[in-house]
């Protein structure tokens, strides 16, 4: 039982560190303009900060200047400020185009 326990804990520790080692790759930098694109056809979140509280929200096709990127629980959230008319905030990243 104790070597089953030992092992169980190596493979923990492993996870954990391949998990630290994760590389996550922001298509578009701070300041670059992007394009709300949200799949699922309701507007798009704006919050105070990251996974924060709702503030506005955005939709599809609405012009944004990205001025700054950060990870929260996991998931990419960047800070946008409208083209035009809007909320400034934090979206989640992967329903901005940036291309």
């Amino acid at each position: 039982m104790k070597k089953l326990m030992n092992a169980a804990a190596m493979m923990l520790a492993a996870t954990a560190a391949a998990a630290a080692t994760e590389v996550i790759v922001i298509r578009g930098s701070s300041n670059s303009e992007c394009v709300v694109f949200d799949p699922t056809g309701t507007p798009l979140n704006v919050r105070n900060r990251p996974n924060g509280t709702i503030i506005g929200a955005l939709h599809n096709d609405t012009s944004v200047i990205v001025t700054d990127s950060t990870v929260a629980s996991g998931k990419v959230w960047s800070k946008v400020v409208p083209v035009g008319a809007g909320k400034v905030g934090w979206v989640f990243r992967s329903y901005l185009d940036c291309a």
